[in-house]
Parts: C-alpha cells; sequence; structure tokens
C-alpha cells in the first residue's frame, strides 16, 4: 500500500484517491459542506487555509493545507 503525505503527519492511501481539486469552486465547497453533515469530511489543515481538496473512493472529502 503507498502513502501519500498530506502533511501535519498525515497520511491518505494513494489507493483510494480519485481526484486532487481546488476548494475554490462552488461544487467543491457544497460537496464539502453535504459530506461535513454526513461525518465523512477530514479537515487537515490544522487552522491553516484550505489548499486542496482530495477526494476519495470511499466517499471522504480530505481538506490538506499542501498544495
Amino acid at each position: 500500500m503507498k502513502l501519500l503525505n498530506i502533511g501535519f503527519g498525515n497520511m491518505v492511501s494513494a489507493e483510494r484517491l480519485i481526484t486532487v481539486v481546488s476548494p475554490d469552486r462552488q461544487p467543491i465547497k457544497r460537496l464539502i459542506h453535504a459530506s461535513r453533515e454526513r461525518g465523512m469530511l477530514f479537515d487537515a489543515p490544522y487552522a491553516r487555509t484550505t489548499a486542496t481538496v482530495l477526494l476519495l473512493d470511499t466517499d471522504h472529502v480530505v481538506h490538506t493545507a499542501i498544495d
């Protein structure tokens, strides 16, 4: 299993990664909001600005501060 470092000691499985997107678009903001309500959001930037959003095949959404 290959793991990707998403910063601050956090890792994500590379096999589970579907896409990497910018958090600036409205559809992505809606997706983040919906995943937060369902409990499927991992917030990993540790109080920093979200630079990247990772979408996983498990329907999880991951915020990261890494570009």
